[in-house]
């Protein structure tokens, strides 16, 4: 076993658990793993009345095949008319929203129907960006995507695949006061609201529970793994390509690995010669 972080038992980038806030990853599943947190904010951002949600998952995973990354949903759910909803909270600006989307709505579609099943079995879906910061520039609230015909702009698609990307710190635009409250809670301010004030007692409750805790601890882990595998995987990737054009203190450097750390690679790499970076990557990281 190899490891790429001094500490092992570091957590990264994660925070104490009790600094957590509605817009942490791990806050935001629990607390809309409640139906009774998810519907109003459903509602409120669709202005529309949901009669009852279905099996609302937390950190919900779509593995569509054996050796799929899959896709990690914050909430993903359905209700009463079996449309499905996807919500992900976006804390900090990739510049890759329109393409996740784009992914959020393809798996969703492929873990709905299998290979060969009929294209009518595919449901209505909203994928749902709550964003901290504005993607597009222009201070609105709330930017909605539907497929819209270019040369005749009154006629839409119809595929039944809306898109919706909120901006919490917005001012420009016409929101109900339900979510304009809403977008300003998860912002850091506190207003005088029924629906912001059941949010921000879930969240207390959720940090006064010892089980989140140790839950909260794994998913860092288990996040923190993730993403060594991921840098892992990249490096392998990398010194495929390269290794017979640089020499080992020149990969060493690159990368910043030891004489040990690189040792382990190559090996691993030889003794695989069949395996794909991510194999190679799991074989070094965890057995």
């Amino acid at each position: 076993m190899i490891m790429l972080y001094d500490n092992p038992n570091k957590t990264s980038h994660f925070k104490p658990f009790e600094e957590l806030t509605i817009t942490d990853d791990f806050m935001f599943g629990v607390v809309m793993s409640e139906p009774s947190n998810l519907k109003p904010l459903l509602e409120s951002i669709l202005n529309i009345k949901i009669a009852q949600i279905h099996y609302p998952e937390r950190q919900k995973v779509i593995d569509v095949t054996y050796d799929a990354k899959g896709v990690r949903l914050d909430v993903y759910c359905e209700d009463e008319k079996n449309t499905v909803y996807s919500i992900e909270m976006q804390v900090t600006d990739q510049r890759n929203l329109p393409k996740r989307i784009r992914y959020y709505h393809d798996m969703i579609d492929l873990n709905i129907i299998d290979k060969g099943e009929n294209y009518k079995e595919l449901k209505k879906s909203y994928v749902i960006f709550i964003c901290c910061f504005d993607p597009f520039g222009t201070g609105r609230y709330m930017y909605t995507f539907k497929r819209q015909c270019q040369e005749e702009p009154g006629i839409f698609l119809g595929d039944e695949t809306d898109s919706i990307i909120l901006n919490v710190n917005g001012s420009v635009g016409n929101i109900n006061s339900e979510l304009k409250a809403t977008l300003a809670y998860m912002s850091g301010k506190m207003p005088d609201d029924g629906y912001t004030k059941t949010l921000d007692k879930a969240v207390k409750k959720v940090k006064e529970n010892e089980k989140w805790r140790r839950d909260y601890m794994t998913f860092a882990m288990k996040m923190r793994e993730s993403n060594e595998l991921t840098g892992l995987s990249i490096i392998i990737s990398a010194i495929k390509k390269s290794r017979n054009k640089l020499t080992e203190q020149d990969i060493m450097e690159m990368f910043g690995l030891s004489s040990e750390q690189l040792s382990a690679i190559l090996e691993a790499i030889d003794a695989n010669p069949d395996m794909d970076e991510w194999e190679i990557a799991n074989i070094i990281l965890f057995r």
